[in-house]
């Protein structure tokens, strides 16, 4: 039988989160409807689905961010919801909107809290209110020179420059000391308004040696709230993300309760339902601090689903559909165990300073043999991917090829299978960061559960042998 009130879904998206959120969507009954652009005509997600539509041309502009050619592709396919999935319109607030006022049900959160939280500044403010940690800084309306500025000597250098509407890394900069301050300044808010249209920044104290650790989260229209731990997503190139786990190692039980709490105090603050992830930066003493909220499901969700054996994407489909969470009481939410999850992109990695993406055909692609799309204690790696050997990887989208999510009982179990899973995919073709991964997870300091934000800096001259 079909969830709740969703029998028809269209699935705003392409690539493998199209693939993943179809798979669980026709366990449940769901009709899945696709969508794609020229150069995805004969992609993995829309072979998976049970009907797809042509939306335009290869750039992103003319095809997936088109509001209107979505809805009326969901109105022609009769559905009755839309899931973004993330990136494209996933964070949208004119997307929600419209699928609100075209009584489509929008797979998300409410408006409000995707408008309030997709405003650095105002975020800010909001958990400051709602009593949730938050790092030194000026997030206010007057971006003059002089203003911003002071602000930075009144915090005290070493100070980071985000753009206020930022994200993906775009438009944040470091400025060490005072003399760097204009020149980061200028460079952040060019990067600013030609990503986002919007030059405004907001200026805070750096963390040395911080950590990236977020919270997933989970609310209900029913009041529920509950966070599903941990993850450290800390090893990242560009400010993005390539090799996540779960929980995050080396938490006293103390601090991780702690961090969950102020995660499920962010999401009531404003009225939370469906899928979030609160983002903290955290130093070396456990000190943690609002960063920001992804209103959306999260690229590594699947390790989440690894330690907690759940189906978020499951989840996400009951709540929309005006269900209550599955698991309601923070004490029924589990924690078994340990995962990764390591990215697979089309990359060159010959530079470790550059790594620049790649396109072209893939001539062959092979995953780990007994992966599975699920992780669970009997199969103990998942691959998930929209790609499969012959395919193209296009230079209009993202390079990911597949990502890799492994478990095992321990941590140490977890990072050992994770090195076996990434020496048996055979990729031909492109070139891929495999090998880069896979000297990253033989650093001491990563098998030691030391990780931090600059680590992938530090071990170029390690992981580039």
């Amino acid at each position: 039988m079909p969830v709740g009130k969703i029998s028809r879904l269209l699935i705003a998206n392409r690539g493998e989160i199209a693939c993943r959120i179809a798979k669980s969507a026709k366990i449940l009954g769901c009709h899945t409807v696709g969508v794609y652009s020229d150069v995805d005509r004969n992609g993995l997600h829309v072979k998976l689905a049970d009907e797809a539509y042509h939306i335009g041309p290869a750039p992103a502009q003319e095809s997936y961010l088109r509001i209107e050619k979505l809805i009326d592709v969901a109105k022609e396919a009769k559905v009755d919801a839309i899931h973004p999935g993330y990136g494209f319109l996933s964070e949208s607030v004119e997307f929600a909107q419209a699928c609100s006022d075209a009584n489509i049900i929008f797979v998300g959160p409410p408006v409000p809290a995707i408008r309030d939280m997709g405003m650095k500044n105002l975020s800010k403010s909001i958990m400051s209110q709602a009593g949730v940690p938050v790092i030194k800084g000026y997030h206010g309306d007057d971006q003059s020179d002089s203003r911003l500025m002071n602000e930075a000597d009144n915090i005290g250098f070493p100070v980071m420059i985000k753009a206020v509407r930022g994200g993906g890394g775009k438009g944040m900069r470091i400025a060490k000391t005072r003399d760097q301050f204009a020149e980061q300044l200028n460079a952040a808010r060019r990067e600013a308004l030609k990503s986002f249209n919007n030059d405004s920044v907001l200026i805070e104290q750096l963390i040395v040696h911080p950590r990236h650790v977020e919270v997933q989260i989970f609310g209900d229209y029913h009041g529920n709230c509950v966070y599903l731990w941990e993850r450290d997503c800390s090893i990242q190139r560009r400010h993005q993300k390539i090799l996540e786990e779960a929980p995050a190692p080396g938490l006293s039980s103390a601090t991780r309760q702690t961090i969950g709490e102020a995660a499920v105090a962010a999401a009531r603050a404003v009225s939370y339902v469906g899928a979030g992830t609160v983002e903290f930066v955290m130093d070396e003493n456990e000190h943690f601090f609002f960063m920001e909220m992804n209103t959306r499901l999260q690229v590594e969700h699947p390790i989440t689903e690894a330690i907690t054996q759940t189906d978020l994407v499951h989840w996400q489909l009951l709540v929309a559909s005006g269900e209550p969470l599955p698991l309601r009481r923070q004490e029924q939410i589990p924690l078994i165990g340990h995962a990764f999850e390591a990215r697979i992109y089309a990359e060159d990695c010959s530079d470790p300073g550059q790594m620049l993406p790649a396109a072209g055909q893939l001539k062959f692609h092979s995953t780990p043999p007994g992966s599975t799309s699920y992780t669970h204690r009997g199969a103990p790696v998942r691959v998930d991917t929209g790609v499969q050997s012959g395919d193209q990887i296009s230079v209009y989208y993202d390079p990911m090829i597949s990502k890799l999510c492994v478990w095992g009982e321990t941590r140490d179990d977890a990072l050992l299978r994770l090195d076996q899973a990434l020496g048996d995919y055979r990729i031909t073709g492109l070139p891929t960061n495999i090998g880069l991964l896979r000297r990253l997870v033989a650093h001491p300091s990563v098998r030691s559960g030391y990780v931090c934000f600059v680590l992938l800096i530090l071990c170029f001259s390690f992981i580039s042998r």
